[in-house]
């Protein structure tokens, strides 16, 4: 009997979901639930008519995707209190054959583990520069590692013992479990192992944009909730945000008149930022074109990273809810 359950999310993945379940159902897991936020095409008829168990979250509730996996675990632990291991995926990603036992063979090995997680591929790099970013952006060192993505594998008894998910969090949900994870003595291990192929649909910039955007908003709720010492969760990650993405440009402009211009050289700090990077990328064997578009991206990435750290600040200070930041 496999010791392993699956907890799929989406909304309106259409033809993606379908691939998802599918692969899940192929690795024979011994349950599988899908989470479904609101979706207006068939998925909820898709995922009951392949035999998957279906929850509807409750619309009057804002939707995020840490409160749908903490549902949809809920419900795997109520359907087999056995199993042992679950398996995170989101709707869009389909499990590569072969992940799950060798993700369990991880997690048997080394009962220090709590949180095993493999290689995310973008399924088409090669349609837009968008999501050949997103496919350089998940090559990340094998290893021990700080977080997780949206896909992994985790030990039942540890997500219990943490208190799954922060459902307020709008982004960022893996990474602030694994801090609390950490926290409890347990270990987050990167393998070299192919995991999931992922469909970005990314094709615009503004969808790109938003993206980053989150991203920012998300470094900003991390480092407020787990900031301090010693776990300092993206601390330097959010000072530098405000560096590169406000306070030095405000600083450059805003100067330019007493120092009769002289203050615009600062401006050429980004093109050395973005040379150190693109230099970073070379060194990890990137080919040209793609350490050239990781490195641009990161530097000018850091002004959308500014508005959601603004966004999440401002918002905590008004006393409002923060909205999912969608970019499909």
């Amino acid at each position: 009997m496999s010791r392993v359950g699956l907890v799929a999310i989406g909304r309106n993945e259409g033809e993606r979901l379908r691939q998802c379940l599918t692969s899940a159902l192929a690795q024979q897991v011994a349950q599988v639930v899908y989470v479904d936020s609101g979706s207006t095409d068939n998925s909820v008829k898709m995922a009951r008519s392949l035999g998957v168990e279906v929850v509807e979250l409750d619309l009057s509730t804002p939707f995020t995707a840490a409160r749908a996996r903490n549902a949809g675990f809920a419900r795997l632990v109520e359907l087999n209190s056995a199993l042992e291991f679950v398996q995170f995926v989101d709707g869009d990603c389909e499990l590569v054959t072969g992940w799950i036992d060798r993700a369990q063979q991880e997690l048997d090995t080394y009962p220090e583990v709590a949180v095993v997680c493999g290689r995310r591929r973008e399924r088409y790099p090669e349609q837009s520069i968008y999501n050949r970013l997103c496919d350089i952006e998940w090559d990340t060192p094998i290893g021990e590692a700080k977080a997780c993505g949206g896909d992994a594998m985790m030990r039942v008894a540890v997500v219990q013992q943490v208190g799954g998910f922060n459902p307020t969090l709008i982004a960022g949900e893996e990474p602030e479990l694994c801090v609390r994870i950490r926290q409890q003595g347990w270990k987050v291990r990167r393998v070299d192992a192919e995991m999931t192929l992922h469909d970005a649909q990314m094709f615009r910039f503004s969808q790109w944009w938003k993206r980053v955007l989150r991203a920012g908003h998300a470094y900003a709720e991390g480092a407020y909730l787990h900031g301090g010492s010693p776990e300092r969760h993206w601390v330097k990650e959010s000072r530098s945000i405000w560096l590169w993405g406000l306070f030095l440009p405000l600083g450059a402009i805003g100067l330019s008149g007493i120092t009769h211009g002289w203050s615009l050289l600062l401006l050429a700090a980004y093109l050395l930022t973005t040379y150190r990077i693109y230099q970073y990328g070379s060194h990890r064997g990137w080919k040209a074109q793609d350490a050239s578009l990781y490195a641009l991206s990161c530097v000018i990435g850091k002004f959308p990273n500014a508005l959601g750290q603004i966004k999440f600040y401002w918002n905590r200070w008004l006393g409002k809810t923060n909205q999912l930041i969608e970019y499909k």
